[in-house]
């Protein structure tokens, strides 16, 4: 019979090779842990996120870094997925669109990838403040997954 010790331990290895790692924790290489963010709006929903998930991962976001991460797009469109009989909106579509590009040293490490979240929600005119607090709360959330796919490509980089 083997011991619990043997078991825990073989366990152990077995999670740490297969790259596990806790959720909303990303490896991020040596050369990345200083981060320049080059962005036009330096208070959208996005930038905000992203500053956050950096910081979280660990990662010093400072002005005079080698490795560069520039937002070249950053916004959120709106259209209107669905209509009424009266042709008043039903659903609406919401897409945040996020272009990057990241510079390490010189060189480009990833060249105007773009990264776009949607999800719909509907609308009916007698709820519009709640449907409107809905909305404002579904573009941060956009925001945060796009922030979030981003720091993940980022994790990919060695």
């Amino acid at each position: 019979m083997r011991s619990p010790i043997f078991v825990l331990a073989a366990l152990m290895s077995l999670v740490a090779g297969c790259g596990f790692h806790l959720q909303g924790t990303l490896p991020i290489a040596g050369g990345l842990q200083r981060i320049t963010l080059q962005v036009t709006d330096g208070q959208s929903d996005f930038v905000n996120a992203m500053q956050r998930h950096l910081r979280h991962a660990g990662v010093d976001v400072n002005p005079d870094s080698e490795t560069v991460l520039v937002i070249e797009r950053d916004e959120l469109l709106e259209r209107v997925a669905s209509v009424s009989a009266r042709n008043l909106p039903r659903e609406y579509e919401l897409t945040y669109a996020v272009r990057f590009t990241v510079r390490a040293r010189g060189e480009v490490r990833i060249s105007s990838e773009e990264v776009l979240v949607t999800r719909d929600f509907s609308f009916d005119e007698r709820l519009a403040l709640a449907k409107e607090r809905e909305r404002e709360q579904l573009r941060e959330t956009l925001a945060e997954e796009a922030a979030g796919i981003v720091l993940q490509r980022l994790s990919s980089l060695r």
